[in-house]
């Protein structure tokens, strides 16, 4: 239909490839590193440098 998101289908297959995976446990998230909150800029200036490796985690 006119106006309609063209990415909707896209999302609907990969959300349920992602709900597959999850449930046979094969996705494997990797943690680059974890920050206190309080240090939520130095974490983004590690993600934009592009030095990381994975996900990066704040943490209360």
């Amino acid at each position: 239909m006119p106006g309609a998101d063209p990415g909707t289908e896209i999302r609907q297959a990969a959300r349920l490839q992602l709900t597959e995976a999850a449930t046979a446990g094969r996705p494997r998230i990797v943690i680059a590193g974890s920050y206190p909150l309080r240090e939520a800029a130095t974490a983004h200036r590690e993600i934009m440098a592009g030095h990381t490796t994975g996900e990066i985690v704040l943490v209360p």
